[in-house]
């Protein structure tokens, strides 16, 4: 048995587990979006980080990596679960094609794993749903979990699109969005993303953020 999984996140920057081959390159009928609730990581109940997550839309193409996991039961099983852990708050897996730039029309890699969710407020209780542009940076400035900040989450995802040659213009327009909240200027990817405490005390722009407490879960990054 031999498995790939496409990441579209952290995953692209970060994977985190054991794997044997790494392509860039795209799925179809899917975009990144911001409407998922991180709880444990980048963010805890009370404040919940935003993370993406994909949504199905008729045209429209997702860029990202795909890995590939070989070599025995054994190595696939503890990719597995690493990644059932790190996904926890994505509630489906669905098997989709993959292309690659030279040959957009035929799948390059058919069958690769990918983690979503449902985006359904009462069945899932992770999913946020879409808000407001300053809304989403307001929240995502000031998030903060044990493991790191959200908006390094957002800034890193960035910069991974652009280092693998694909930005993705809803990324920077709300990672600029972000930067306004914390009061940056300029439009470069780089010389700011880290700078800073991991807690940016903004007590005007969260007043009018209203979160509400989700239930706990255990993940490693998203």
């Amino acid at each position: 048995m031999v498995f790939w999984v496409f990441g579209y996140g952290s995953l692209v920057w970060n994977p985190g587990f054991e794997y044997d081959e790494k392509v860039i390159g795209f799925i179809k009928d899917y975009r990144r979006v911001f409407d998922l609730a991180c709880i444990d990581h980048r963010g805890t109940p009370d404040r919940p980080a935003r993370t993406c997550t994909l949504e199905n839309f008729e045209g429209a193409v997702c860029w990202g990596a795909a890995y590939c996991v070989r070599g025995g039961p054994e190595k696939e099983r503890l990719a597995m679960e690493y990644l059932e852990r790190r996904e926890c708050e994505y509630d489906k897996k669905s098997l989709v094609d993959f292309y690659k730039e030279a040959d957009p029309s035929e799948p390059a890699i058919p069958g690769v794993i990918v983690f979503t969710s449902t985006p359904d407020k009462i069945s899932n209780k992770y999913y946020l749903g879409p808000a407001p542009l300053d809304e989403m940076a307001r929240q995502i400035a000031t998030a903060y979990g044990p493991c790191g900040n959200n908006r390094d989450y957002l800034f890193l995802l960035e910069k991974a699109m652009y280092d693998i040659g694909h930005e993705d213009d809803m990324v920077i327009g709300l990672a600029n969005e972000v930067r306004k909240v914390l009061g940056i200027v300029g439009k470069g990817i780089f010389k700011e993303m880290l700078a800073g405490p991991s807690h940016i005390a903004l007590k005007a722009q969260m007043a009018s953020l209203q979160l509400r407490p989700l239930p706990e879960a255990v993940a490693l990054d998203s």
